[in-house]
């Protein structure tokens, strides 16, 4: 087993193959469906507590984007990095109480009181981003895809200038183990999704839900998560767990005293900077019309997808570290 104390030590001091460092960290854009889910909550918080990655834009997905900014806009007040820009969806899509799982959290908060900046043209912001990076962008993906598939189809020389690392589909495992699911963030826009498989990215590493359906934060891990009441950006990652609990039905609601939801959006942080803690390999597969990622030998796409952890209780030992961490 690895040691998650060394693990977290030797990506602090430098990586190999070229892996962003905590002197030289990646330019990212989070692109994520945050408030509906609230892994979405616990990644953002793991990206800012991430030396080796510079988040420079959280760009709103699918769904109402005043919504989603505002519970951003919030957590990022949170961490004191209201220098962190906002872009909003380029259509807004009206949201049932369903998909509204933080709200409680935001009821009182005014997107229009961000001390950050928030951008109504998210497109152009996240066009903006890459084409002033002085190195190739990192774009995290934790959500369905259509912002993103506005994005490249618009101009597809910006996916030249980015990796693109997502938290997408289901190859042999679905969701609890089983056969493998239609995945949420491919399945509300599977359309979305193939044009930006289709993109000419430098790089598409995917962790789908037979790696990042497996991630929970439980026992003396999630205790130190639950009882750093000192923290204000933890203290918010907890507080939305507690709302979110309270909202969905599959989850027993005195669970939140004991474990986090499953943390999918955690993986695809992580990969972003570092992939030692998983094994990759290359698939080839079809996006199907009702959100299946298909492996077939001659699909239309390929990608390098984590299939397997190598070791994934070092990564909870590292995810517990990297959120506690200043």
């Amino acid at each position: 087993m690895t040691d998650p104390d060394s693990h977290l030590a030797d990506e602090d001091r430098s990586t190999a193959e070229g892996r962003p460092t905590a002197d030289d960290p990646a330019p990212v854009v989070l692109a994520t469906d945050i408030g509906t889910d609230v892994d979405d909550t616990w990644a953002l918080a793991q990206l800012l507590r991430t030396p080796q990655l510079d988040c420079r834009l959280v760009l709103t997905e699918a769904g109402d984007p005043t919504y989603r900014a505002s519970v951003a806009a919030k957590l990022l007040e949170r961490a004191d990095r209201i220098d962190v820009p906002i872009g909003l969806a380029p259509e807004a899509r009206e949201m049932d109480e369903g998909e509204r799982n933080q709200t409680p959290w935001v009821d009182e908060y005014d997107l229009n009181d961000y001390p950050g900046t928030v951008r109504d043209d998210g497109v152009e912001a996240f066009a903006e981003v890459v084409t002033e990076a002085d190195e190739p962008v990192t774009v995290v993906s934790i959500g369905p895809t259509p912002t993103l598939a506005a994005a490249v189809d618009a101009d597809p020389d910006l996916a030249r200038e980015c990796r693109f690392v997502g938290m997408h589909g289901s190859f042999e495992e679905g969701y609890d183990g089983g056969e493998p699911d239609a995945e949420t963030n491919v399945r509300v826009d599977p359309a979305a999704f193939r044009t930006v498989l289709a993109a000419p990215w430098r790089d598409v590493l995917l962790t789908p839900l037979d790696t990042c359906g497996r991630v929970t934060l439980d026992g003396g891990r999630y205790h130190r998560v639950w009882t750093a009441t000192d923290d204000p950006l933890v203290r918010g990652v907890v507080e939305n767990n507690c709302v979110f609990a309270a909202r969905v039905e599959w989850m027993p609601y005195d669970d939140f005293t004991r474990r986090s939801s499953t943390l999918f959006d955690s993986v695809a942080v992580y990969l972003a900077h570092d992939e030692s803690l998983v094994e990759t390999e290359s698939v080839r597969f079809d996006v199907t019309d009702d959100g299946f990622t298909e492996p077939a030998p001659d699909g239309e796409f390929d990608a390098r997808v984590a299939l397997a952890w190598a070791d994934r209780d070092a990564f909870e030992a590292y995810l517990t570290e990297r959120l506690l961490s200043r």
